[in-house]
C-alpha cells in the first residue's frame, strides 16, 4: 500500500466534468505515516461481528471511553456539540473542515466516529431514533434497521430529502457534497482499512432494502453518490498506474549503465500497491452496484429510479473505459420505457453526456442500433420536457453519424417544427437546421463574399421553401420561422437574398422558381420580417410578450432599419411585378407595418414612397377581394402616422382615393335605385365592388365626413321594400353602416360631444337595429344563417374542404349567438334550444355549448338550472309528439335524454352547497312538469308526463340529504293515496324517483358543510361522549314549499325559514381495521340493539288510510333495519379478517390509519424478513403517509410491484444484449 498524507491539499476530486492530471502524479507519503493496517481481497457486505469491531481505533475490543465523549458525541463542559446531521443541515461550515474533524475523530477512536456517521445517515432519513454504542457493538444491521423503523416518526411522511423550504432544498446538495468530500479526503488510507467502507456500504445496502421509503430513498442517494466518488478514486488510480507503468518502461529501456535498479524496484512496488488499491475499490463498487443499484433502478418510487439512472450516466461519462459498455448501457436503455417522465428524462440527459463526446461514439454503436427507435418515439412523449431532450439527443446522434438516422426517422422530427409547444419546436428546428442547412458545398466557399442571388444562402433559402411546400402546412410559415429563429438567424435575416430571388432573373443554368414557390418565399419572408420587428413568437407559441433586454432592443432597431432601407425601394417593384396575384399582394402589403417610417425622410426616399402609394392605388382599383382591400387599408393606416413628416403626403393620397370611391358609389347608387328600372348584373357588380372597397377602408379609417350612413340606409331600406336586393350588397351595406356607428361612438367616447351629436347617434342606432331585426327575420336571404339551429342542422357538404369551412362558419355563428345570451342581450331561456343539442352535436359544438353553460351559471345559477330542465322538457315533448305517450322507455331516444340529463348533472360539480338552490329549483320544475298533464282516463292512470321523473332522477344525487327529504315532501303534494299504492310498470318512474330521494334522505347525520375532513368527524373513542357545549349549527336554505304550485319560484326556496343542520354528528364510521379489536357484542347486544328500532306503543285504533300509511312506513323501516344489519355483519367480518391478515403494530401506525402497502422490488438478501412476521404478503412496505389527512393520501394507494406498473409492455421483451 502506498502511504500518503491523510488530507492532501493539492488533489482535486473529479466531478461530473473532466479533470486533467499531470503525468507524474503519485501518492508518496513523505513522513511515512498513515500506513494501511491490512488488506482484503473482497469488500464484505455483511456487518462485522462484535469481536471484529473492536480492532484498531481505541485499542483492542475495549469499549470507547473518555471524559469528553458520550454516545458518540463530543461534549464540552457538559454541553453536547452538534451532530454531523445538524452541521450539514445548517450548511454554514465548509464541508472539507467538517470532514477533516470527523477524520481526526476517526483516528482517535474509529468506533465512535463510525457511530457518528451511522447516526448521520439515520437522521438524514428523518428518523428520530439514535443508534447507541451498545447497539452498534452487539446488533446486526438488520436488527438496527428494524429498531430504527420502530422508532420512526409516523406523524408525517416527509423527510429531509422531500421537505419543502430553502433550507431543505440546500440540504440535498450538502448531503451529496459531504459524501463526495468524505471519500476524497479518505482516499489514501482510511477507505482501505477494511472497516469504515465495509460498515458504511453494508449499512446503506441494508437501508436501501428497507420497506420505509425515507430509509430507501436516502440510502440509495447516499450509495449512488458514494459510488460516484469511488469511481473518481478508481479513475485516479488508473491514471497513476498508467503514469507509473510509463515511468517504469522508460527506466527499463535505459542502457544498463544508466539504469537505476532501486528506482525500478520502487516503481514495481508502487505499481503493485496501486493495483491492490484498485482491486479493493473495484470490490467496493461491485458491492454497491450489485447490492443497491441492480435492485433500486427498478424501485417503485420514481425519484429513486431517477437517482440511479442519473448516477450511472455520470459513471459512464467519467470512467468510460470501465463503465461505457453494453453491460451498463442496457439499464439506461431499459429505463427509457419507464412510465414516469422524470425517469425517462434522466435517461436522455445521461445519454446526451455520452453522445456529446464524439470519441465515445464507437462504444455506443450497438446501443444506438438497439434503442434508436425508442429514442425517436420519445420525440412524441406526452411530457414536453422529455420530448425536447429526446430531440436534442437525436441532434447529437445526427452530428456523430448521419448514417444512423434513416429518412423516416428524420421525418418524424421534422414535423415537430410546427408544434405549438415552443421548446419542442425550437429543438426540432435545430435538428432540421443541422440536417439540411448546416452543410455547405466546397464551391460555396468562393461565394462567401457574394450577396443576393449569388450568395451562399441562396440555395439554403430555396431548400427552406422546398421543405415548407413539402410539409403541406402552408398556413404555418410563422411557426416554421420561429422554430429555426434561434439556430438559423443569419439565414432567415438574409432578406437581400430573398428579394433578389424574387426580382432578379435566374442565372444561366439555374432553374427559376415556380409560382407556388414564389408565393411560399414571400410568405416566409413576411414571417421573418415580422419576427425580427416584433421580437416575440407567433400566436399560440408564447405565454405573452416578455420585456426585451437592451441588447435585444438594439438588435430590433437595427433589423427594422435594415428592413426599411431594403424594402422601401424594393416593395414598389415587387407590387408592380405581382399586382394581379391576390395572395402575393396581400402578404407584400403587410411589410410597411414593420418599417421605421422616419427613414423615408432621413434617407431621402420620398420618391419611393410616392411609388408605393401609386401601386397601392392601382391594387385597390384592380382587386375586389376582401383580404387584398383590407391589406391596402391597413397599409394606409400604418403610413398615416401623425408623428412622422410623411403623414401629409400619405393623407392626401388616402383622401383622394376615398373621394373618388365615395363619388363613384353615390353616382352608381343613384342609377341603381331608380324607380321603374330593374337593375342589371353589371350595375349590381359595380355597386358591390365599390361598396366592398369603402367598407374595407372604413374598418381602419374614420370616414365620417363622407356621410356614408345616409346612402347605406337608403340602399338597405330599398332592399326591405322591394325584397330583391342582392344578398352580398345587403351584407356589405350592413357592415359599412356598422362601422359608421362604431366610429361615431368612438369619437363621442374620446372627446366631448354636443347633445345634437348624441341624439343623432341614438337615432341612427335605433334605425340600424330595426333594419338588422328585419333582415334577421327575413328567410328569403342568406342572413337567415343567423337562425342558429338551422345552421347547426345543415346537410353534408360536397367535399372535405367545404365541410371544414362550413363547420368553421357555423361555429362562429353559434359562438356569436351564445355571446348574446351571456351578455344578457336575449333571455337566458332561449339557450334551451342550444343546450338540448349538447349530446347530438358534441364533437362539433360541445366546447362552445359547455362554456356557455358555465358562463350562464356564473350569471344566475337558478335561471341556468331552469334553462337546463327546460331543454330536457323540450326534448321530452318532441319525443311525445313523435312516438306518443305509450313510448318505450328503453328506446334510444328516451335513453339519449336520460344520458343528456346525466351529463347536465355532472356540470354542477361536487360542491353541493354552491348549487343547492339551483338543484332544488330544477327538481321543483321537473316535478311540476311531470304532473302537469293529468291522464284523461282518471287518477288510476299515471299523468301523461310521469315518465319525465325517470329523467329527473339523474339529478337526485346532487341534492343534499336534508333537501332530498324536502323535495320528497313537495313530491307528495302532487301524489294521491292511490298513486302511492301502485306497483305497475307504468308507475315505475314515480317509484324510482321516490327511491332516489329516499336514498340517504332519512339520515340527518351528514354535515352540510362541504370540505370538512372525514377525520374531523371520525369517532376515535369506542364510547361516544355526549356533547357538553352548545352544538354548532349552520343556517342553511330551507326548501319552503308553498301550498300552491303556482306560487313564485323565488318563494319556493325561502331564505327566511332556515334549517338548522348539525355541523358534526357522531356517526359510525368505517375507519381503519388495523389497530382495533372488533367490537364484541354481548349476547344481549344483538345487531337489533346496535341499530335499535323504535319502540312500539299502544295506540288508539286508526282509520283505514292511516293504517295503510303506517303499514307502508313499517315496511320501509323493516327494509332499512335489514340493510343496517347486513352492513353491521359485513363490518365486523371485515375488521376480523383484516385483524388476522395484518399483525398489530402500535409503534408504527396510528389508531385509525389504513396500511399503506407498497412493494419496492426487494432484493434476495432477505435482510428484513423478520419485519414480515404474521403477514400473508410476500413483500409489504410500510410507507409513511405524507399527512394524517386522508384526502392527501390518494397518491399512496397500495402499489404491488409489477414490471408493467413501472415500464411499458414493450420493454419487457428487451434482450440483455
Amino acid at each position: 500500500m502506498i502511504a500518503a498524507p491523510e488530507i492532501p491539499t493539492d488533489f482535486n476530486l473529479l466531478q461530473e466534468s473532466e479533470t486533467h492530471f499531470s503525468s507524474d502524479t503519485d501518492f508518496e507519503d513523505i513522513e511515512g505515516k498513515n500506513q494501511k493496517q491490512g488488506k482484503g481481497k473482497t469488500c464484505k457486505k455483511g456487518k462485522k461481528g462484535p469481536g471484529e469491531k473492536g480492532k484498531g481505533g481505541n485499542g483492542g475490543g475495549k469499549p470507547p471511553s473518555g471524559p469528553n465523549r458520550m454516545n458518540g458525541h463530543h461534549q464540552q463542559n457538559g454541553v453536547e456539540n452538534m451532530m454531523l446531521f445538524e452541521v450539514v443541515k445548517m450548511g454554514k461550515s465548509a464541508m472539507q473542515s467538517v470532514v477533516d474533524d470527523w477524520i481526526e475523530s476517526y483516528k482517535h477512536d474509529r468506533d465512535i466516529a463510525l457511530l457518528d456517521l451511522i447516526n448521520f445517515f439515520i437522521q438524514c432519513s428523518g428518523c428520530k431514533g439514535v443508534v447507541t454504542a451498545e447497539m452498534f457493538r452487539h446488533m446486526q444491521n438488520s436488527e438496527i434497521i428494524r429498531k430504527m423503523t420502530e422508532e420512526f416518526d409516523e406523524d408525517s411522511g416527509d423527510y429531509p430529502l422531500t421537505m419543502a423550504g430553502p433550507q431543505w432544498k440546500k440540504f440535498k446538495s450538502s448531503f451529496c457534497e459531504f459524501i463526495g468530500v468524505l471519500v476524497r479526503q479518505c482516499q489514501y488510507s482510511i477507505i482501505y482499512d477494511e472497516y469504515m467502507m465495509d460498515t458504511v456500504i453494508s449499512l446503506l445496502t441494508g437501508l436501501s432494502d428497507s420497506q420505509v421509503r425515507a430509509f430507501r430513498h436516502t440510502s440509495t442517494l447516499a450509495a449512488m453518490k458514494l459510488m460516484t466518488a469511488l469511481v473518481n478514486v478508481a479513475l485516479n488510480l488508473s491514471i497513476n498506474m498508467d503514469n507509473t507503468q510509463r515511468q517504469y518502461e522508460a527506466e527499463r529501456n535505459k542502457m544498463i549503465g544508466k539504469r537505476a535498479n532501486e528506482r525500478l524496484e520502487l516503481l514495481l512496488q508502487k505499481r503493485k500497491e496501486l493495483q491492490e488499491n484498485q482491486d479493493e475499490i473495484e470490490n467496493m463498487m461491485n458491492a454497491i452496484f450489485k447490492g443497491v443499484f441492480v435492485h433500486r433502478y427498478r424501485d417503485a418510487i420514481a425519484e429513486i429510479r431517477a437517482i440511479c439512472i442519473e448516477e450511472i450516466g455520470i459513471w459512464m461519462k467519467m470512467y468510460s473505459d470501465a463503465f461505457l459498455n453494453d453491460s451498463y448501457l442496457k439499464y439506461v436503455g431499459w429505463t427509457m420505457h419507464d412510465k414516469q417522465g422524470e425517469v425517462r428524462l434522466k435517461c436522455l440527459t445521461a445519454l446526451q453526456g455520452l453522445y456529446y463526446n464524439k470519441e465515445l461514439n464507437s462504444k455506443l454503436e450497438l446501443f444506438t442500433s438497439r434503442f434508436k427507435d425508442r429514442i425517436v418515439s420519445m420525440t412524441l412523449d406526452k411530457e414536453y420536457d422529455v420530448a425536447v431532450q429526446a430531440i436534442k439527443l437525436l441532434t447529437l446522434v445526427l452530428q456523430s453519424s448521419e448514417e444512423v438516422l434513416t429518412a423516416e426517422d428524420c421525418e418524424n422530427v421534422y414535423h415537430l417544427v410546427y408544434s405549438a409547444h415552443r421548446p419542442v419546436a425550437v429543438a426540432a428546428g435545430e435538428f432540421l437546421y443541422k440536417k439540411l442547412f448546416s452543410r455547405r458545398d466546397p464551391e460555396d466557399d468562393g461565394m462567401m463574399k457574394r450577396r443576393g442571388r449569388q450568395g451562399p444562402n441562396a440555395n439554403l433559402v430555396k431548400t427552406l421553401v422546398f421543405f415548407f411546400l413539402e410539409s403541406e402546412l402552408h398556413e404555418h410559415a410563422a411557426y416554421l420561422v420561429d422554430s429555426m429563429w434561434d439556430c438559423a438567424t443569419e439565414l432567415l435575416k438574409d432578406w437581400e437574398c430573398m428579394n433578389s430571388l424574387l426580382l432578379e432573373e435566374p442565372l444561366s443554368g439555374e432553374e427559376a422558381l415556380t409560382d407556388r414557390q414564389e408565393s411560399a418565399l414571400i410568405e416566409i419572408m413576411l414571417c421573418t420580417i415580422r419576427q425580427a420587428a416584433e421580437c416575440h413568437p407567433p400566436v399560440g407559441r408564447g405565454t405573452g410578450k416578455r420585456v426585451l433586454t437592451a441588447k435585444e432592443k438594439k438588435t430590433q432597431l437595427d433589423d427594422r432599419t435594415k428592413i426599411t432601407e431594403l424594402f422601401a425601394v424594393a416593395l414598389p417593384q415587387l407590387l408592380a411585378k405581382y399586382s394581379i396575384d391576390a395572395e402575393k399582394v396581400t402578404n407584400l402589403l403587410q411589410l410597411p407595418q414593420y418599417f421605421d417610417l422616419e427613414i423615408y425622410t432621413t434617407g431621402r426616399l420620398e420618391k419611393h414612397l410616392d411609388a408605393l402609394l401609386r401601386q397601392i392605388r392601382n391594387i385597390v382599383e384592380k382587386h375586389t377581394d376582401t383580404d387584398v382591400l383590407e391589406a391596402c387599408s391597413k397599409t394606409y393606416h400604418a403610413l398615416c402616422n401623425e408623428e412622422f413628416t410623411i403623414f401629409n403626403r400619405v393623407d392626401i393620397s388616402r383622401s383622394q382615393l376615398i373621394d373618388e370611391l365615395a363619388d363613384k358609389f353615390n353616382r352608381l347608387l343613384e342609377d341603381f335605385l331608380q324607380e321603374g328600372e330593374e337593375p342589371d348584373e353589371d350595375d349590381a357588380y359595380q355597386v358591390l365592388s365599390t361598396l366592398k372597397r369603402i367598407t374595407a377602408f372604413h374598418n381602419a379609417h374614420d370616414l365620417s365626413k363622407w356621410d356614408l350612413f345616409a346612402c347605406n340606409y337608403k340602399l338597405l331600406k330599398t332592399g326591405i321594400e322591394n325584397g330583391d336586393m342582392p344578398e352580398q350588397i345587403v351584407i356589405h351595406a350592413l357592415q359599412c353602416t356598422h362601422y359608421v356607428i362604431l366610429w361615431q361612438l368612438a369619437k363621442i367616447t374620446e372627446s366631448s360631444s354636443t347633445k345634437e351629436d348624441l341624439l343623432r347617434l341614438k337615432k341612427q342606432m335605433r334605425v340600424f337595429c330595426q333594419i338588422c331585426q328585419h333582415y334577421l327575420t327575413n328567410v328569403n336571404t342568406t342572413v337567415k344563417e343567423q337562425q342558429l339551429l338551422k345552421i347547426i342542422r345543415d346537410g353534408q357538404q360536397e367535399d372535405e374542404a367545404s365541410k371544414i369551412e362550413a363547420l368553421h362558419k357555423r361555429r362562429n355563428l353559434l359562438a356569436a349567438f351564445c355571446k348574446l345570451i351571456v351578455y344578457t342581450v336575449v333571455e337566458m331561456n332561449t339557450a334551451a334550444d342550444i343546450f338540448k343539442q349538447y349530446m347530438k352535436y358534441y364533437n362539433d359544438y360541445g366546447d362552445i355549448i359547455k362554456e356557455t353553460m358555465s358562463k350562464t351559471r356564473q350569471i344566475d345559477k337558478i335561471q341556468c338550472a331552469k334553462t337546463l330542465i327546460l331543454s330536457l322538457q323540450q326534448l321530452f315533448n318532441e319525443m311525445i309528439q313523435e312516438n306518443g305517450y305509450n313510448f318505450d322507455r328503453s328506446s334510444s331516444t328516451f335513453s339519449g335524454i336520460k344520458e343528456l340529463a346525466r351529463r347536465f348533472a355532472l356540470t354542477f360539480g361536487l360542491d353541493q352547497l354552491k348549487t343547492r338552490e339551483a338543484i332544488a329549483m330544477l327538481h321543483k320544475d321537473g316535478i311540476e312538469f311531470a304532473f302537469k298533464e293529468p291522464n284523461p282516463q282518471g287518477e288510476s292512470h299515471p299523468p301523461l308526463n310521469l315518465a319525465f321523473l325517470d329523467i329527473l332522477s339523474e339529478f337526485s344525487s346532487k341534492l343534499l340529504r336534508q333537501d332530498k327529504r324536502t323535495v320528497y315532501v313537495y313530491l307528495e303534494k302532487f301524489m294521491t293515496f292511490q298513486m302511492s299504492l301502485r306497483r305497475e310498470d307504468v308507475w315505475l318512474p314515480l317509484m324510482s324517483y321516490r327511491n332516489s330521494l329516499l336514498a340517504g334522505g332519512d339520515d340527518d347525520t351528514m354535515s352540510v358543510i362541504s370540505g370538512i375532513s372525514s377525520r374531523g368527524s371520525t369517532v376515535r373513542s369506542k364510547k361516544s361522549k355526549p356533547s357538553t357545549g352548545k352544538r354548532k349549527v349552520v343556517e342553511g336554505m330551507q326548501l319552503a314549499l308553498t301550498e300552491e304550485s303556482s306560487s313564485s319560484d323565488s318563494m319556493w326556496l325561502s331564505r327566511e325559514q332556515t334549517l338548522h343542520t348539525p355541523v358534526m354528528m357522531q356517526t359510525p364510521q368505517l375507519t381503519s381495521t388495523i389497530m382495533r379489536e372488533p367490537k364484541r357484542l354481548r349476547p344481549e347486544d344483538s345487531f337489533m340493539s346496535v341499530y335499535p328500532m323504535q319502540t312500539e306503543h299502544h295506540q288508539t285504533p286508526l282509520d283505514y288510510n292511516t293504517q295503510v300509511t303506517w303499514m307502508l312506513a313499517q315496511r320501509q323501516h323493516e327494509e332499512a333495519r335489514q340493510q343496517q344489519e347486513r352492513a353491521a355483519v359485513s363490518y365486523v367480518k371485515l375488521r376480523t379478517n383484516l385483524q388476522h391478515a395484518i399483525r398489530r403494530g402500535t409503534s408504527l401506525m396510528e389508531d385509525d390509519e389504513e396500511p399503506i402497502v407498497e412493494d419496492v422490488m426487494m432484493s434476495s438478501e432477505g435482510r428484513i424478513e423478520d419485519l414480515n412476521e404474521g403477514m400473508d404478503f410476500d413483500t409489504m412496505d410500510i410507507d409513511l403517509p405524507p399527512s394524517k389527512n386522508r384526502r392527501e393520501r390518494t397518491e399512496l394507494k397500495p402499489d404491488f410491484f409489477d414490471p408493467a406498473s413501472i415500464m411499458d409492455e414493450s420493454v419487457l421483451g428487451v434482450s440483455m444484449f
